[in-house]
Order: C-alpha cells, then structure tokens, then sequence
C-alpha cells in the first residue's frame, strides 16, 4: 500500500512558474514509477509525466516538453514537477499516481494522490 499526498498547486500568470510536490509513504520509494496527470474541468484525466524508480528514465506529454521537468528524491519520498512557461491551457486538478512499471496510461497505475489545482490565467 502507498499513499500520495500532492502540495504546490495554486493560481500563477500565464508565464510564470510552479513546482508540484508528492509526497510517498508505504512500500519502499524506489520500487514504483511515479507519473504525474492533469485533469481539466469537462476532460479526461490525461498523462503529463513519468518518471522511473531510479529517476533514470523520463517521459512527458508532447504539450509540455520543454517547459515541465520531473524529478524524484528517494530518500525524501518525495517527486516533483517542476513547470515552466505557464500556459491557461495547463489549468487542471494535477494528480500524482503510483505504478510498478513506467507508463503513461492511467490504468496502470495502483495508487493516486487527491490531486492539487493549477490555475494559470492569461
């Protein structure tokens, strides 16, 4: 069992800068892949990034390659999405979701956090 606690949302310009933060408590940290999601009001929960146990492999979205970075400190428990250039488009509940393996599809992830807000405003 592992449990997700997201923190750093919140409302920034269009342009400006957040970091996400998610915090691990349970199972070893380093066994899972952790990814992050952002779910728009009327859409889908869709994927942003992922990063694995070792932090050696990342993959994002195309729509914010370049502008968010993912990392994770394991002896912190702790992941982070770092975001930059801000867009309105960006606005979303941003989720942070626990899996065994790398992937980009929700469904395989076991364990999700409450999720946090991003509002960016133009």
């Amino acid at each position: 069992q592992v449990q997700l606690v997201e923190s750093g949302g919140g409302l920034v310009q269009a342009g400006g800068s957040l970091r996400l933060a998610c915090e691990a408590s349970g199972r070893p940290f380093s066994d899972y892949a952790l990814g992050w999601f952002g779910q728009a009001p009327g859409k889908e929960r869709e994927f942003v990034a992922v990063i694995g146990g070792s932090g050696g492999t990342t993959y994002y979205a195309d729509s914010v390659k370049g502008r968010f970075t993912i990392s994770r400190d394991n002896a912190k428990n702790t992941v982070y999405l770092q975001m930059n250039s801000l867009r309105p488009e960006d606005t979303a509940v941003y989720y942070c979701a626990a899996a065994l393996k790398v992937s980009i599809i929700s469904r395989k992830y076991d364990y999700w956090g409450q999720g946090t807000q991003v509002t960016v405003t133009s």
